[in-house]
């Protein structure tokens, strides 16, 4: 595609989705900018469904909805909690060493930068990028596996990657597209763009697609 053909792909994806099903994280975040429920909720979603993440969520923020009251929950208790989304007991450990971190170094707020979020155990670009974006209305540029194969099969850019898109987007998608970009994508992703055999004869930009690497679709 042409680099200006992306005013257009945007718009096309946007009014097409605009009943779909979005991310359980932008969900979360529409009902309450909370950078801490964000910040869990994103560690709960990574490589687990996104109806299991709600439910986790939900239950786990019954039980605790601040980092103080996280750590009073013993580890067991979040595993029971978060059960079962993917690596459970390895997330029930982040999520109560995370918490320790921000009690510890931060007086319990979850930092607004990259760099302080990264240094925080367990949270990736990924993650760190959707606290800033939708937890703190900050600038970012959220890449998961959608967001990077969508990318690169349209041809817009061309990475290896999901860290060198983030770096590729940020020098030439324009900045209004930024924090919605992430959820504009996963959903079209889930829904259009499919991993494998994508759904091109449904798809409203497919005039703009290269289709890089698309050797089966439907």
């Amino acid at each position: 595609m042409h680099d200006h053909d992306i005013f257009t792909v945007i718009d096309r994806i946007t009014r097409e989705l605009t009943l779909k099903k979005r991310p359980i994280v932008t969900i979360l975040a529409e009902k309450e900018s909370n950078p801490y429920l964000i910040l869990i909720s994103t560690i709960l979603s990574l490589r687990t469904k996104d109806e299991v993440t709600a439910v986790a969520s939900e239950k786990l923020f019954a039980f605790a909805a601040t980092p103080v009251e996280m750590v009073r929950l013993t580890e067991e208790q979040i595993v029971r909690a978060i059960y079962p989304v993917g690596f459970y007991r390895n997330k029930a450990k982040t999520i109560r060493h995370v918490s320790q971190e921000l009690i510890d170094k931060y007086d319990s707020r979850v930092p607004d930068t990259m760099e302080a979020l990264l240094s925080l155990k367990g949270v990736g670009r990924k993650t760190a990028n959707l606290v800033i974006t939708l937890g703190h209305q900050g600038e970012g540029i959220c890449v998961d596996t959608h967001v990077h194969r969508i990318s690169n099969r349209l041809g817009y850019v061309r990475t290896k990657t999901p860290e060198a898109t983030e770096f590729a987007l940020r020098e030439k998608l324009p900045h209004e597209y930024w924090t919605m970009y992430n959820t504009l994508l996963v959903s079209f992703g889930q829904n259009i763009c499919k991993p494998v055999s994508p759904l091109c004869s449904a798809c409203p930009v497919f005039r703009y697609c290269d289709r890089v690497e698309v050797t089966k679709s439907r």
